[in-house]
């Protein structure tokens, strides 16, 4: 079994002999987050050294290392895919420098997805292949619904449909850090002050640096322009900030969005979706209409509304496919909350293409570009081209032993007991708009052009309130930084048979460099290994010998240093 693994993880060989893909076995629910699930007839509860709960990249490495170790292990899913968003239209995967990457993670995301993926369906086969091989059972469509706890281990998990699952060791590899949650494991959510761990990018921030990010020409945000009594237009935080605010905490998150996988080959149109309001794109309007020449339209970077090109379509920039305020509520929410949070996200991103493509406000120029695309007829059948996962770019954090903090990031600190590297930069979309209220003189400087010649006499002459952005920022890592063992296991007085290789220990702007799907899988492998090793001494995860958790890690090709 192993050899054939390492065959499969090397050569990524297309077929696999006597062995059928995991596959739901339940009727096709279409664009849905959380629908109805039919109860098991005989509920069963499954035995296996390593439970893992979640579906992405995390989960495979996790459960085919924990395998190569000897240790039984079974995948627990919440809808219908594993990947995550690897598998879900993020093909434009971020992983700042590519030295920082080894393991599994190296042979998926470089030696394999960057050089033969075609689509995400391609990924998400790639993923289930590698469990199937290495003897991993999937389980479709069980969502937690309780854990259960003798004293300080997790004893059982068990799920909405009536089945459970024991294990020896738990390891959560959601996006929002559920199984954590549901255990009682201290954890936070938002972002931390910046005085909490004396950083600079943490908490509120005014004043965002100019940046691509950042609006690039000034827009007027009253529904009436220039009249602040006519109210706001939509998407825009109408309060009064002050530099005072800058570095405070709040429970806010930077966006989510679906990552459209777009197409010019025979495309299906982008669908107008029921409950469309054309009001609700006025900032689009506006911003798209006070850029100075159709240059400014750009739909690779992230000056325009859109990076948008065969493939993965970004969201970028201040007016974006990101839904900017629409996360709330989305981590700590229920089940059905995050179903109708999901949906309003359809509604959002679907309409904001269809207005681009075809509301007359929009320059005739852009539309017929836009139009050019449209979603793929061949990709994501399920829900008729659309991704079927949602982008969650921050859930809660899990509050361990360490706390990877941006002094880590930036090499003021090291850690000796590397599990893993990270290396992209510390990074928040936008987590508001908000009105600068300042003269001329002073908001000249949020505006950010590379040809200031062709900035319009009226952007020149601008009197009045702009809008602008909070919470966004790009912050470069000067190198690789180490990952500690610690940061992905609860202190010991929380839980001692859990680990958290995505949601790990750390704050806000740390976690923005941590969060890419790469290092999950890295995580993923590093805590796999870390629960055979718990498993086979029968000790609580602290317990686990580090160096020879290092010396299996190095051998099976991870990079720690």
């Amino acid at each position: 079994m192993n050899l054939r693994l390492i065959l499969c993880l090397l050569t990524f060989v297309p077929a696999i002999k006597g062995a059928e893909l995991p596959r739901p076995s339940t009727p096709n629910p279409g664009l849905r987050y959380y629908y109805p699930v039919p109860k098991s007839a005989e509920p069963k509860t499954h035995d296996f050294d390593v439970v893992i709960y979640g579906a992405s990249p995390a989960a495979v490495s996790a459960a085919v290392q924990a395998r190569k170790m000897g240790r039984t292990a079974g995948v627990f899913v919440f809808r219908r895919h594993v990947g995550g968003m690897s598998s879900s239209g993020l093909s434009d995967v971020d992983y700042g420098k590519k030295e920082s990457i080894g393991g599994m993670a190296r042979k998926v995301f470089l030696d394999f997805f960057k050089k033969q993926v075609q689509s995400p369906a391609q990924v998400e086969t790639l993923f289930l292949k590698m469990l199937t091989e290495a003897g991993v059972p999937v389980f479709f469509e069980h969502r937690l619904d309780r854990v259960e706890r003798d004293g300080l281990r997790i004893s059982k998990v068990v799920f909405e449909n009536g089945d459970s699952a024991r294990g020896k060791v738990f390891i959560d590899t959601t996006y929002e850090g559920d199984l954590m949650a549901r255990a009682g494991v201290t954890h936070v959510a938002g972002r931390e002050a910046n005085a909490e761990f004396g950083e600079k990018l943490n908490g509120i921030q005014i004043g965002a640096r100019a940046s691509p990010h950042n609006f690039q020409w000034r827009v007027d945000p009253y529904v009436v322009p220039g009249d602040p009594s006519s109210g706001v237009i939509e998407g825009v935080d109408g309060r009064v900030w002050s530099p005072s605010d800058h570095g405070k905490s709040d429970k806010l998150f930077q966006p989510f969005c679906f990552r459209v996988f777009a197409t010019r080959k025979d495309p299906m149109p982008w669908p107008k979706p029921e409950g469309y309001r054309r009001e609700r794109y006025e900032l689009l309007r506006r911003y798209v209409n006070a850029a100075p020449s159709p240059e400014w339209w750009n739909l690779v970077y992230s000056r325009g509304p859109l990076k948008l090109n065969e493939g993965d379509c970004n969201a970028a920039g201040p007016v974006s496919l990101d839904y900017v305020g629409g996360s709330t509520g989305w981590t700590e929410g229920s089940y059905a909350d995050r179903e109708r949070i999901f949906q309003d996200h359809v509604v959002y991103q679907q309409g904001y293409l269809h207005c681009l493509a075809n509301d007359p406000g929009i320059p005739a120029e852009l539309r017929a570009r836009v139009s050019q695309f449209g979603l793929p007829k061949n990709e994501f059948p399920e829900t008729a081209g659309w991704p079927h996962e949602l982008y969650v770019r921050e859930g809660r954090r899990l509050r361990g032993d360490y706390v990877l903090t941006e002094h880590d990031c930036l090499g003021k600190t090291t850690v000796e007991d590397s599990v893993g590297l990270g290396s992209f930069i510390m990074d928040s979309h936008v987590v508001r708009r908000i009105i600068y209220k300042t003269d001329k003189d002073a908001h000249i400087t949020h505006l950010r052009t590379s040809k200031p010649e062709e900035i319009t006499e009226a952007q020149r002459n601008w009197k009045g309130d702009m809008i602008g952005v909070e919470g966004q920022f790009d912050y470069a890592v000067p190198k690789p930084y180490r990952i500690s063992y610690r940061a992905l296991r609860p202190k010991r007085d929380d839980c001692t048979n859990l680990l958290v290789p995505t949601v790990i220990s750390s704050t806000h702007p740390a976690f923005g460099s941590s969060r890419m799907e790469p290092v999950f899988m890295i995580l993923g492998q590093s805590a796999g290994a870390a629960a055979a090793l718990a498993v086979e001494s029968s000790i609580p995860v602290q317990d686990v010998d580090y160096p020879r958790l290092r010396e299996i890690l190095l051998k099976e090709g991870q990079l720690l240093d």
